[in-house]
């Protein structure tokens, strides 16, 4: 076994289970509803429907990064036993936990000058986070050292495909990620908004496609130009979805036929808490590994 910790947190967006199979060690994000503090806790708190249906009946919901202290108290029995840790963060570019964890590792490095705590940027988010790890925990499995693995993560975390669309925009237009406007307009137009994530690790949207089968066909269709060995792709694939299950096992349908070579069957999850206040239902997300993002 390797002398150190692989660990990343809950907006991972996989499952407790799918977590502890591979032995990585997690934290959860928090986030507010109507002033209650709740846990992202793969639904435990609150299962998605729920979640959702108190969001569409107006509860306020608020994210919250994890705070320094709360990364102190996760890495710090790990370092104590003489284990250092790769820690994996959400996207810089939605989240400041990234500077947390950072400041959690640089207060620990004082006491524990023997060991080390890598913090690593994602640059990514959901399931794309959660595809990263996958990989991760094969090369740790496989022997990689701490440092190294730490070194491939920087080098290849941009590899990680993130397109998505949603069908009800709603809460990107409530979290000012849409205008009103063009929130309005879309409606009336049944525009799906085709997103990805930036080389600086936000969203960005890239096209405005007119129904949902034409947004689920163009997600596919982007896996196409940008996979790994195009339809040649050997990799593993994810989806995540906010109570769109349909949607999403349509997206899943589309990817097994034109990629027969995939590593296995596409795997769904539910989008967690903490990127779920942000979208709202009927969003899906597809993940691969693919050419750099630029």
């Amino acid at each position: 076994m390797p002398g150190y910790v692989l660990s990343c947190c809950s907006t991972a967006d996989v499952t407790r289970d799918w977590l502890e199979a591979r032995d990585i060690k997690y934290l959860f994000f928090n986030y507010y509803l109507d002033g209650k503090v709740c846990k992202d806790d793969f639904g435990a708190t609150n299962p998605p429907a729920q979640l959702y249906a108190k969001m569409l009946a107006g509860a306020d919901a608020k994210t919250s990064q994890i705070s320094a202290g709360d990364y102190m108290a996760h890495f710090e029995p790990f370092l104590a036993a003489g284990q250092d840790v790769v820690h994996v963060t959400l996207s810089s570019g939605i989240s400041g936990t990234y500077n947390s964890a950072c400041a959690a590792r640089d207060q620990l490095a004082e006491k524990y000058p023997g060991r080390r705590v890598y913090v690593v940027d994602s640059l990514a988010a959901s399931s794309g986070y959660g595809l990263l790890m996958d990989k991760l925990a094969e090369l740790r499995d496989g022997g990689m050292g701490a440092a190294e693995l730490a070194a491939w993560a920087e080098e290849h975390k941009s590899e990680v495909q993130h397109w998505f669309f949603s069908s009800d925009l709603t809460f990107f237009i409530r979290g000012g990620r849409i205008s009103k406007a063009a929130g309005l307009v879309g409606g009336m137009l049944k525009i799906c908004p085709v997103m990805d994530v930036a080389p600086d690790g936000s969203l960005a949207v890239k096209e405005k496609i007119r129904t949902k089968a034409k947004a689920e066909k163009r997600v596919v269709e982007k896996m196409e130009e940008l996979a790994e060995d195009g339809l040649g792709y050997s990799g593993k694939c994810y989806i995540s979805q906010s109570e769109c299950k349909a949607d999403a096992l349509e997206v899943a349908a589309r990817v097994e036929e034109r990629f027969p070579k995939l590593d296995g069957k596409v795997e769904i999850f539910p989008i967690g808490a903490t990127i779920g206040v942000h979208t709202g239902p009927g969003t899906v997300a597809l993940f691969f590994w693919g050419k750099k993002r630029v």
